[in-house]
């Protein structure tokens, strides 16, 4: 087995209640694993468990997140903090809200590669403005020069994308990436993320509503329903050929254009 993170049995609880129940899978390098379900299912939580985001009433109670051997709920609060953004990166739904609003994006990204050893001012405005053009923006040193609130929304979660990839991390976290973004935004991001498995084999744990997003993107698929697994396998046979009653639900609420 080479997976490059894998979910053992994980139970996740707030304030003593359990929300996730009985999680396991795995994902290996390159590999992209849709997480969809209703409202409330526990789709969110899953991700934020990995990077010890559960706030201060959230906890993982029952199994171990497995990265390279270490079980990433049990890592000293410094250890895990080295891994966020160089090991496993993340994208928030609203990317807009996880930049300082009255900073620039350069001195934002400047400060994050010097948390993690670069020193070279130049060597990070080379690699930055080669990640930029790798993902298709066209003004680079304008978009690094803005301040978020100067960016529309979908070039915010766009930044966000190339943000998350300046460390190559190994594990991408995606936490609907697309929910907030019209149809051609949409296209873009997923596009982006698709790049960044092409170009840095980069493995992708994608949480959505849009089974549309699944059906573009994901190798495999698990679906829950109240923090429970109810299908989890290869994606074209799921959406294919679901066995899930609440599988089916998913599908059919998938909006069809009629004649």
């Amino acid at each position: 087995m080479n997976e490059i993170i894998r979910y053992d049995h994980v139970d996740v609880s707030y304030n003593g209640k359990r929300v996730v129940h009985d999680i396991s899978f795995c994902v290996q390098p390159g590999e992209i694993l849709g997480i969809a379900g209703e409202s409330g299912s526990g789709k969110s939580t899953l991700l934020r468990a990995a990077l010890g985001l559960l706030g201060k009433d959230g906890l993982v109670t029952r199994g171990d997140i497995w990265y390279q051997g270490k079980s990433l709920p049990d890592l000293a609060p410094q250890e895990l903090r080295r891994r966020c953004g160089a090991d496993i990166g993340m994208i928030f739904q609203a990317a807009g809200r996880s930049f300082c609003a009255i900073r620039t994006v350069q001195a934002q990204l400047w400060e994050m590669m010097q948390a993690h050893g670069m020193t070279d001012r130049q060597l990070f405005m080379a690699q930055v403005e080669e990640m930029f053009a790798k993902f298709g923006f066209r003004e680079p040193r304008r978009i690094l020069a803005s301040y978020p609130f100067e960016l529309s929304g979908g070039m915010q979660q766009r930044v966000g994308v190339a943000a998350a990839m300046l460390l190559r991390p190994k594990v991408l976290l995606a936490d609907e990436p697309t929910s907030a973004l019209d149809v051609t935004v949409q296209r873009q991001v997923i596009d982006e993320m698709l790049l960044a498995r092409e170009l840095f084999g980069t493995a992708i744990l994608l949480v959505t509503h849009n089974i549309g997003v699944i059906r573009a993107m994901a190798d495999k698929m698990l679906v829950l329903r109240a923090g429970e697994a109810v299908e989890y396998g290869k994606a074209a046979e799921i959406l294919t050929r679901p066995q899930a009653g609440d599988t089916r639900k998913l599908l059919a609420a998938v909006p069809q254009l009629r004649r």
